[in-house]
């Protein structure tokens, strides 16, 4: 794929590229739009301006001018992610990594360099190493992950709840992910500082990313040692274990991109959920007779500002059509969440609700499908309920509009949110809170004072209609039922 084969115009003539300066050096070789510089610091904008032109399907530049397709559509990207007979992750087949075009030190080179794990095989491989994930995923305590969630949740409260203010995406958002994922693989111990700024930093293409990846894969390759010399009840131990036998090198590649995928999305929807929490009124208003949950805010957030924004590249196997475009054997293009997200055919009124709609593309699809989707929902779910069960009157304590976003190609996160609250005393992290469930407490009064009651009651589920006097006269059974369906 050259940029003349990619001219908007069909033909293959270059289009001539607008000298330094020009309002449109936007535009490079070939006459296609840049996904960099200082022209793309708004990618939502350049998405819009592509599908304006081009349609569902878009040619554009990525770093140092490599060509590459942009899927806008919310069909066409369903479409790409769910024909493995015609799109795969194997980079190897990338034509612009085969011929030079993409040098060594191009700076997205950790997304396009091939590595043996599931993510980027194809075939039988690919059933053997996603086997091996889907296998461990399936022994997750889901129940007992949900309590680790809200003791994490008090443990980190505990830090700031006596200060009356906190800053959510530092102090909070960026460490509970970390905090789950380390008691998830078996290494509770190895959670610290200096874990979740190596996540943080690896993926960002930084000065230090390589450091940082030589300590994740440090203490992960650790981990794998001990756990096939010790095994225990981890995932760690169930992918070591799996019939698929898994050598201690892919052990350790798939728990690094399980890691790392998994903090790094998560960290993006917990502050973006809370964002939505503390300023989004569509969260505070009824809608459709009633209020949004925190689970039905975490959906809403995956569809309006999704954790990863694209994933690249996908790989053409064969000459095809997407989108109307003629895509050649191969062709890179991008799997475009965030623009696929807001396609016009699928949601022409960005203001409506989303409530009960799963159909967005935060997790991906077809074979490579998030697997740990579910892990995600509940550590933003209980994670998110149990903050606001402690903090009920937080508020953002900034404007708005001075809520700072940093972006790249692949996701786009909060730097800072600050917000304020009515200082209050530390809890014992192992005690069980008394609070309404997740699934059931509107979220609707946030920033709001709330009446204290002497004794507060927890709420019912909804199992079968339970009538007052009932609950009363059996507090035993009822206690027991509620804390089944809590997991504790």
């Amino acid at each position: 794929m050259t940029p003349e084969s990619l001219s908007p115009t069909g033909t293959d003539e270059p289009v001539a590229t607008p000298p330094p300066g020009c309002p449109a050096h936007g535009i490079g070789p070939g006459g296609l739009r840049r996904l960099y510089g200082p022209e793309a610091e708004d990618l939502g904008a350049v998405y819009e301006k592509l599908r304006a032109e081009h349609g569902a399907v878009a040619p554009a530049l990525l770093h140092d001018d490599v060509p590459v397709w942009v899927v806008l559509g919310h069909t066409e990207n369903l479409h790409m992610v769910r024909t493995p007979s015609q799109f795969c992750r194997d980079t190897r087949l990338w034509s612009a990594l085969q011929d030079g075009t993409v040098k060594p030190d191009h700076p997205l080179m950790p997304h396009f360099a091939w590595q043996p794990i599931c993510s980027h095989a194809e075939g039988e491989e690919h059933l053997r190493l996603r086997g091996a994930v889907n296998g461990a995923v399936s022994t997750i305590d889901h129940r007992g992950i949900r309590r680790h969630i809200n003791r994490a949740t008090q443990h980190l409260v505990n830090k700031f709840c006596e200060e009356g203010r906190a800053e959510l995406v530092s102090q909070f958002a960026e460490h509970l992910p970390m905090v789950v994922m380390c008691e998830i693989l078996g290494m509770p111990e190895e959670y610290n500082d200096q874990i979740v700024q190596a996540a943080r930093d690896m993926p960002k293409g930084t000065e230090t990313a390589i450091a940082s990846n030589a300590y994740l894969m440090d203490v992960l390759m650790r981990l794998t040692a001990r756990r096939r010399a010790e095994p225990k009840d981890d995932f760690t131990s169930h992918l070591i274990n799996h019939p698929a036998r898994l050598t201690d090198d892919e052990v350790g590649q798939h728990l690094r991109i399980i890691l790392v995928a998994a903090y790094e999305a998560t960290a993006n929807l917990l502050a973006n959920v809370l964002r939505v929490v503390l300023t989004d009124p569509r969260f505070r208003a009824q809608l459709n007779g009633g209020q949004m949950t925190v689970p039905e805010a975490v959906e809403q957030s995956l569809w309006d500002e999704p954790p990863f924004s694209t994933v690249l590249p996908y790989v053409a196997k064969q000459e095809t059509e997407l989108g109307g475009q003629r895509i050649r054997r191969s062709d890179a293009l991008i799997l475009g969440i965030a623009p696929g997200n807001v396609d016009p055919r699928v949601r022409p009124d960005l203001k409506a609700n989303m409530q009960g709609n799963r159909s967005h593309l935060a997790f991906g699809g077809g074979p490579h499908e998030c697997p740990g989707q579910d892990i995600g929902r509940a550590i933003a779910d209980v994670g998110v309920d149990a903050l606001l069960t402690r903090l009920p009157d937080v508020q953002l304590a900034c404007e708005e509009d001075d809520l700072r976003w940093q972006g790249t190609l692949s996701n786009r996160h909060l730097v800072e949110l600050p917000v304020k609250f009515g200082p209050k005393p530390q809890q014992d992290v192992t005690a069980r809170p008394a609070h309404p469930l997740a699934s059931q407490r509107p979220i609707g009064r946030v920033g709001t004072p709330q009446p204290q009651t002497a004794t507060p009651e927890p709420v019912a589920p909804p199992i079968a209609p339970m009538q007052a006097p009932e609950s009363t006269r059996r507090p035993g059974m009822f206690r027991r039922l509620l804390r089944w369906w809590r997991g504790n």
